[in-house]
This record gives structure tokens, C-alpha cells and sequence, in this order.
């Protein structure tokens, strides 16, 4: 029981990544964003996916963890992106 819930607090927390994935490819513009801030969701996922393999736990919720991070990593990598055109968008006015 204990694992349904904690799957349903991952797809939760899971759901707005697609979303701010879209948002950070389509505006183009790193302004707004947070790389700090997806650092440290990056490692709170780090850890979920640590203490499974620790505890020698991994079940279909591990899935949900690998999933939002690399969601995650994604939208971090796209900051750096929108960073470089942001750097662009200055030297050329």
C-alpha cells in the first residue's frame, strides 16, 4: 500500500515536467527559469533512486523516480540552451 501512495506522490510531483519541458523549448528564453532550483530537484530524485537501490527496494515505482529525472534533466538542458540564445539574442542588438 505504502508504494502505491509513493508512486502517486512521484507522478504527481511528474506531471508539470512535460509541461515545463514544452514551455522552455517553445519560448526559448532562460529567463524565469531556476537552474538552482532544478539542481536540487535533480538530486531529491538522485536520492529517491539511491535509497531504492540501497534498500534494495526497486519496484515499479523506481521507474516513476529514473522517469521524472530524466524529464528533469531535460528541462535543465534546455536552460543552458535557452541561455546560449539569450547570449545571442543580446549580441545581436
Amino acid at each position: 500500500m505504502s508504494q502505491i501512495f509513493e508512486m502517486l506522490m512521484v507522478i504527481c510531483f511528474g506531471i508539470s515536467w512535460p509541461t515545463s519541458i514544452l514551455k522552455s523549448y517553445t519560448v526559448r528564453t532562460a529567463k524565469g527559469k531556476s537552474p538552482i532550483f532544478l539542481v536540487f530537484i535533480m538530486v531529491g530524485y538522485l536520492c529517491g533512486i539511491i535509497s531504492k537501490i540501497a534498500a534494495d527496494k526497486i519496484t515499479y515505482v523506481f521507474i516513476f523516480y529514473v522517469i521524472n529525472l530524466l524529464m528533469v534533466s531535460i528541462d535543465f538542458a534546455l536552460y543552458f540552451r535557452n541561455k546560449k540564445l539569450d547570449k545571442m539574442g543580446e549580441n545581436n542588438h
